[in-house]
């Protein structure tokens, strides 16, 4: 398992690190903010469910190569208790053709021995724009 460093703060703080990271195209500091457990979950958009450090890792490393996503994650609902947090956004639009698209991501936070950390991506493109979207569509899926 890999190491992670202290990170002392709320879920709300690790997600935007996390997006930071993604706006950086920084793989290693966006590998830090997931969970140092195997039982980690990510799925981008129209793809496959990876488990596990590895496969996630190799997932972003392929991914951001392309250079960063400039996500601006907007329309926050989240509910939470004491040892987990779960975070619903949208992550802007996105061209598909003629027609625009938004993300729709579920973020999972636990907390963790090394303070909050994500457990879970889940991304989806949903139909239509984005309600009150404000941002221009982006230019990749991630």
């Amino acid at each position: 398992m890999k190491k992670v460093q202290q990170l002392n703060g709320s879920a709300a703080e690790v997600e935007a690190a996390f997006y930071d990271a993604l706006n950086r195209a920084d793989v290693d500091a966006l590998m830090l903010l997931w969970a140092d457990d195997d039982e980690i979950f990510c799925i981008h958009p129209g793809g496959p469910r990876l488990h596990g450090h590895a496969a996630i890792q190799a997932s972003w490393e392929a991914i951001l190569a392309q250079g960063a996503l400039q996500i601006r994650p907007s329309q926050l609902h989240q509910a939470h208790n004491l040892m987990s947090s779960v975070h619903t956004v949208i992550e802007g639009g996105v061209s598909a053709g003629s027609e625009v698209a938004h993300l729709v991501a579920t973020n999972v936070y636990m907390k963790t021995p090394q303070g909050w950390r994500m457990v879970m991506h889940h991304v989806s493109v949903a139909p239509g724009a984005a309600p009150g979207a404000t941002q221009p569509p982006a230019s990749k899926l991630h």
